[in-house]
């Protein structure tokens, strides 16, 4: 039997990048996916198509994880056409970098609002289903520069740090009902973004690295998957760093 055979999983921002390698590694082992980003774009109708390619049932939901009222609407929508939700991979992050000398009110709040609300609104929105069934394992994507801090981004860092109180939080609040709460702390992650990096950056980042390389979308994948399932049934409150060694 599958590891996540007859669960539906929710997660944010999966169009692309780390989002979608989370929802095919979980459309891998069995799981029903419900997935959102800003809009229905091309890139998440092509991760919806190859997710119902691997046999589960999988819907994209245009949504602003950021917003309020517009998660729990479509919580409602997800609920609707799925009849549960047993995980939830808040996934959805910006990042608006550069000094806090040159830091605008406005990408302090862009930030904050995107990286962390989010997270408060889509718990909130489906902690009352799991609270109802009694189990669920909620899933919370930080960052290294949330534990250490970077220069260039402080709001990066406070949204991603304030995660990880939130995830401890909840993990007390809910654990009597059966329900996990854990946060993943990635470090260097070779993605879209990362890959635009100019060749020296990239290398200088690696060197720095014990295992001596940038991770990969499949490697935090991994780490949610073990969340997710009952293989990590007694493991909450926890923040897990997927870094190569860089943050010890």
């Amino acid at each position: 039997m599958k590891l996540l055979e007859g669960k539906t999983a929710v997660i944010t921002g999966a169009a692309r990048g780390i989002g979608k390698a989370i929802a095919l590694k979980f459309a891998s082992q069995g799981c029903n996916i419900a997935f959102t980003d800003l809009a229905i774009n091309e890139s998440a109708q092509e991760t919806e198509k190859a997710l119902l390619d691997m046999g589960v049932k999988a819907k994209a939901y245009a949504s602003d994880a950021s917003n309020y009222d517009d998660t729990h609407k479509v919580v409602d929508e997800i609920i609707k056409e799925f009849g549960q939700i047993d995980i939830l991979v808040n996934n959805a992050g910006i990042t608006k970098d550069t000094l806090l000398m040159r830091m605008t009110e406005e990408q302090w709040d862009l930030v904050i609002k995107v990286n962390l609300k989010s997270v408060f609104n889509f718990t909130k929105a489906v902690q009352r289903i799991m609270l109802k069934q009694r189990s669920g394992s909620i899933i919370n994507m930080s960052s290294v520069v949330g534990v250490s801090g970077n220069a260039g981004q402080a709001n990066y860092s406070a949204s991603k740090a304030g995660i990880i109180g939130l995830t401890k939080s909840v993990a007390k609040e809910l654990g009597s009902r059966g329900i996990r709460s854990n946060a993943i702390a990635p470090g260097f992650i070779i993605t879209e973004m990362t890959g635009q990096l100019p060749e020296d950056v990239r290398k200088d980042w690696e060197s720095k690295i014990p295992l001596k390389r940038g991770g990969t979308p499949e490697d935090v994948a991994d780490v949610c998957l073990f969340l997710g399932s009952d293989l990590s049934g007694y493991v909450t409150g926890q923040v897990i760093h997927v870094c190569g060694g860089m943050n010890m």
